[in-house]
């Protein structure tokens, strides 16, 4: 699972960049410091696909869920893009903090009351305890938590030490702009149903999770970096090859963050190709990115995606 956490994040899952406004601060979240908004501006060119037939215009843009606050993407191809359709579609219109509270303790608590140390195998409890205390979490702070929802908050941890934050990513951008433009807005997905595809693994397969969030949260940084600069520059090739090696020794988890979500969105999006008017859809990068992505799903459809050059 090397390198796992950092494009589930970056790319696959816009839910997972909400939960740091849920989960309870931790001291070392407290000590983590918020990015300066007067860093001088960079440009980034994010790539933009389109769909179209004679009556109906789709717009494809590969999100980025957290970024840092001195990136300009949202300008050229992509805001006119955005400014021409009259609906967002996200892969989940985010709920209000409150709300989104309510959906995610009853998932990250385990109701059994089990804690979370005795879920650690045994050989691996010293390396856990280790691990954890090293990166400001300690082990009795979260014992009442699932595996998974631990390694999700190690990675927000990470994120925001690395300087990204849910505030700047795109989803949050995009939702402010259309809800101040009137656009109607909608999601491919819920928050629960998102959060369902961790709280539903096995607990051996969140164990797991959780020692890789450890043992990878020094290198996390660096490869979001890295995943920052080929979204920035519209690489989507990189990114998607990033993203498959990421995935690549577990297939079943490939088929449920990655495939089986772009094959039900890519027929969504052939459905709605039936109806006239322009539409802006926006996902994580990974899924427009690599060789099961939604670009390619749509072509079982006949429907060909275009790149928009900047």
């Amino acid at each position: 699972m090397k390198r796992f956490v950092a494009a589930l994040i970056a790319a696959t899952l816009s839910a997972t960049s909400a939960l740091a406004q849920t989960a309870p601060a931790t001291p070392a979240q407290a000590q983590v410091a918020t990015p300066a908004s007067t860093v001088a501006k960079v440009e980034a060119d994010p790539a933009l696909w389109v769909v179209k037939d004679k009556d109906t215009t789709i717009y494809l843009f590969g999100t980025f869920h957290a970024l840092k606050p001195n990136l300009d993407w949202f300008d050229g191809a992509v805001k006119t893009a955005f400014d021409a359709s009259d609906q967002v579609v996200l892969e989940l219109n985010m709920p209000e903090p409150a709300e989104a509270q309510k959906i995610v303790m009853p998932l990250a608590i385990d109701p059994s009351g089990k804690k979370l140390s005795d879920k650690i195998p045994e050989a691996k409890r010293a390396a856990y305890t280790a691990g954890m205390t090293k990166l400001g979490l300690p082990p009795a702070a979260v014992e009442q938590y699932d595996p998974w929802f631990v390694s999700i908050m190690l990675s927000q941890m990470a994120m925001q030490k690395a300087g990204f934050s849910a505030e700047d990513g795109t989803e949050a951008q995009l939702t402010k702009a259309a809800k101040a433009s009137g656009k109607r807005l909608s999601g491919f997905e819920t928050m629960t149903q998102q959060l369902g595809y961790f709280d539903t693994l096995p607990e051996a397969a969140q164990v797991v999770f959780l020692m890789s969030s450890i043992e990878e949260a020094e290198e996390f940084g660096p490869k979001l970096n890295e995943m920052l600069g080929y979204w920035s520059k519209g690489e989507d090739v990189k990114l998607g090859q990033m993203m498959n090696e990421d995935l690549k020794d577990s297939r079943a988890l490939y088929d449920v963050l990655l495939k089986n979500r772009n094959q039900r969105w890519a027929t969504v999006i052939a459905d709605r190709m039936k109806q006239p008017g322009t539409v802006f859809v926006a996902v994580g990068a990974g899924h427009l990115a690599g060789p099961d992505s939604v670009q390619h799903q749509l072509a079982r459809y006949g429907l060909k995606a275009t790149r928009v050059l900047h």
